[in-house]
């Protein structure tokens, strides 16, 4: 009777539903150079940066040898195409050598049920049909240590400029809103630009507190806190305001927004980032591990040549998550000489997610008002770009409101 063929467990391989790994140590023993070249470039994506990852060639045998005489890590990968019966040995004989709580994940090319329900009877974490992709792999891996969470995580959305004055916090506070809004979800604006953000300002709040707070206190950093710094917008907006003052330095270690992203991400579905114009070990930090990555940029030369230099970067520490978007600001200018959205693109390799035209009078009526583009005028085109941006990045539908006069008060929700 033929063996019968194995769906392999139902992890997610969606970059963004995927939790990143806690400090462990992991070490792999291959048999082959592909399964050896895919986890050294799983090792390198961020979800993996606490991660310490060792690959080794040998299959079992190796492994076998390597800990007669040393501990064992936390996670051990062991390739193997030998059959049933011969894989059933390798991992009696490694198991002689294994520590309590170690963890071990067969791949191999056996597509066959039953073998995977022997290796997990014998205490095999998980099995693995090759071929496989890299965010299979990590995936796997994340599920060992996070197959309990009760809610998925919430999604980072940084939004950062190509040059000072494009426009970014702009957009990123009309982003946010519209998610909040048109998406009816929650979600937290984050000022980065701590010594001059404009979130309070552009919100029309006056928070006492806020992302400071957080910052320089991060032995009192728990939910509890930041739940109290948090200020409210509406139902489902809230805010961590910048201090916006220069008393103090700034200068933060790479780590600075660790604690408090992690603390975010558990309790709020979207968090948007509003991050300066400044490159430091934190910023690019906080670029290249969101989930989503935004470039505003404006049709002049110099925004061109930084969008390009930020776009290239982004692309190659993010090659397992979705290309970072460039949004094209304040074009239409008057009497300024501008480079067309077209060859903006082409010059960038990247077709821009929105183009946002100039309009002086209501951008800067909402500004002056403290209010948002839709709030001042909810029929205005770039409301809609920004609604439109915000499905785009979350992969929603917007939340379908009746309109006033209607008996109805129900909402229709339809999930993208």
């Amino acid at each position: 009777m033929a063996s019968e063929s194995l769906d392999p467990p139902a992890h997610s391989h969606h970059a963004a539903s995927i939790a990143p790994m806690p400090r462990i140590s992991l070490q792999a023993f291959c048999e082959t150079a592909e399964l050896a070249g895919l986890i050294t470039e799983a090792a390198n994506d961020r979800r993996m940066e606490k991660a310490h990852v060792k690959v080794n060639m040998g299959g079992s045998g190796a492994a076998v040898e390597s800990y007669r005489t040393s501990p064992t890590p936390n996670v051990i990968v062991i390739e193997s195409n030998a059959g049933r019966s011969d894989l059933m040995e390798q991992l009696e004989a490694l198991a002689e050598f294994c520590d309590s709580g170690t963890k071990v994940i067969v791949a191999g090319r056996q597509n066959d049920i039953t073998l995977y329900r022997e290796l997990i009877a014998r205490g095999v974490s998980d099995y693995l049909v090759e071929p496989f992709g890299v965010m299979e792999f990590i995936s796997a891996l994340s599920s060992l240590y996070h197959h309990d969470l009760a809610s998925p995580l919430g999604r980072v959305i940084a939004v950062a400029g190509s040059k000072g004055g494009v426009g970014s916090s702009c957009l990123a506070h009309n982003l946010a809103w519209s998610i909040a809004r048109d998406l009816d979800c929650a979600t937290v604006v984050a000022d980065l630009d701590l010594a001059f953000g404009t979130t309070g300002l552009d919100f029309n709040q006056d928070p006492p507190q806020g992302i400071a707070e957080a910052i320089f206190s991060p032995e009192r950093l728990d939910s509890n806190l930041v739940d109290r710094l948090l200020s409210k917008c509406s139902d489902k907006l809230s805010i961590l305001a910048a201090p916006a003052t220069v008393d103090r330095a700034y200068d933060m270690p790479e780590n600075a927004f660790d604690g408090l992203l992690e603390i975010l991400r558990a309790t709020t579905p979207y968090i948007v980032l509003d991050l300066p114009h400044v490159w430091t070990a934190w910023s690019r930090r906080l670029l290249t591990s969101a989930d989503e990555a935004i470039i505003v940029a404006s049709p002049e030369l110099a925004s061109l040549r930084n969008a390009k230099s930020l776009l290239d970067t982004l692309r190659a520490a993010r090659r397992n998550d979705p290309a970072p978007r460039i949004v094209l600001n304040g074009v239409g200018q008057p009497k300024r000489p501008e480079i067309s959205p077209a060859d903006f693109a082409k010059a960038v390799e990247a077709e821009p997610a929105a183009i946002v035209q100039f309009d002086a009078k209501l951008f800067g009526t909402a500004a002056n008002n403290g209010q948002m583009i839709a709030e001042l005028e909810d029929g205005a085109k770039v409301a809609t770009i920004y609604s439109d941006l915000a499905r785009l990045v979350t992969g929603r539908s917007a939340v379908k409101r009746e309109r006033k006069g209607l008996l109805s008060p129900l909402l229709a929700v339809f999930k993208g």
